[in-house]
This record gives structure tokens, sequence and C-alpha cells, in this order.
């Protein structure tokens, strides 16, 4: 079966940090890259059993995941803000995904739902957001999206207020 390690990178989100992780049953482990928080986001994430580095400029995804030995790294990466929840519909597409069968070359796009003060909106792009752990092709945190990327069902909910 397909592993995936979920990645957030994060920086003082412990308000909102148990909220994201809640969702990410369909991940085998949870990476969180912390960029210097100083409230109680590591905390958060422990109880959560997430594996925690530090971030480092540069660095990239791939290089968080090679400090693990070598036969127990996830083949995917599944990249979510600590901002955004899965649905449990995506939750699903995740699982049935994970028991089929992977084309080699393949990346996954999601849809976002985002809170605003005036309710939640429907952004009409779906994001890469599951790549193969040795992706090179990222914007800042983030896989770079490409039109040909097959979309999951369900979505990730951005949550603007803790």
């Amino acid at each position: 079966m397909v592993r995936i390690t979920a990645l957030v990178h994060t920086c003082n989100d412990g308000l909102r940090l148990g909220r994201c992780l809640e969702t990410l049953h369909p991940c085998h482990e949870i990476l969180i890259v912390d960029h210097g928080s100083r409230d109680g986001t590591l905390s958060v994430a422990r109880e959560y059993g997430a594996m925690i580095r530090t971030a480092r400029p540069g660095a990239s995804p791939a290089e968080y995941l090679e400090n693990k030995d070598a036969g127990d790294r996830s083949r995917w990466i599944l990249c979510v803000d600590p901002h955004e929840s899965a649905t449990e519909s995506l939750a699903a597409s995740l699982y049935e995904w994970k028991s089929e069968a992977i084309s080699p070359g393949a990346a996954f796009a999601v849809f976002l739902r985002e809170e605003t003060p005036e309710g939640w909106i429907d952004d009409p792009r779906a994001q890469t957001r599951l790549v193969p752990s040795d992706w090179v092709n990222w914007v800042e945190r983030f896989p770079a999206h490409r039109s040909a990327d097959v979309t999951l069902e369900g979505e990730l909910l951005r949550f603007v207020f803790p």
C-alpha cells in the first residue's frame, strides 16, 4: 500500500494546528517543519505524534525526509497548511487512492474552500498538493501546479479565524 507523509510548515500555529492534524487520518505520518514557533505549536504537534524538524533556509521537502531510514521513507507527500483541514470526502478519496495502482510521475490536486467574514468561498482552481517524495518542482512550501494533475474528490477547508 502507498504511504503518505503529511507535510505541514508551522510558525506560531498552536491555536489551529490540532484542527488540521485531526483530519489527516489517511496519512501514515505527519512531518512538522517549524519556523521558530514560540507558542504551543510544538506541544500540539507532539500530542499528535508528529515528527518535528527545524526549518532550514533553502531546504527542500525531500531533505526533511532524508533523516529517516531509507526503508521507511514515504513515497508520497501531502502538503497542508496549518490553517487547513481535510474534509471527510477528501480523506475518503485518499484512502481509496492509496489502495489503487499509482502511475509514475503523477501528481494530484485538490480544491480549496476558504472561510471569509461573508461565508465560505470556493477557489475555482485546484492546487497540486499530493506529490511523489522525489518531486523537484516546488514554489516555496507547496508543489508547483501542473494543469495535467488529476484532481481528487473532496477539498481542503482553509480557516481564517482560530
